[in-house]
């Protein structure tokens, strides 16, 4: 096993994380938005 494979899957690893960082920030933000027109 070499390090270019290391460095491969850990750049895989570092956008996957960032995606799912992404996600979760637009989701929080879409969920703050839609609490101001909540009526309960």
């Amino acid at each position: 096993m070499d390090y270019g494979w290391m460095s491969h899957a850990l750049m895989w690893l570092v956008g996957l994380l960032s995606l799912g960082a992404t996600v979760g920030a637009v989701a929080a933000m879409v969920s703050l938005g839609r609490s101001g027109y909540r009526k309960d």
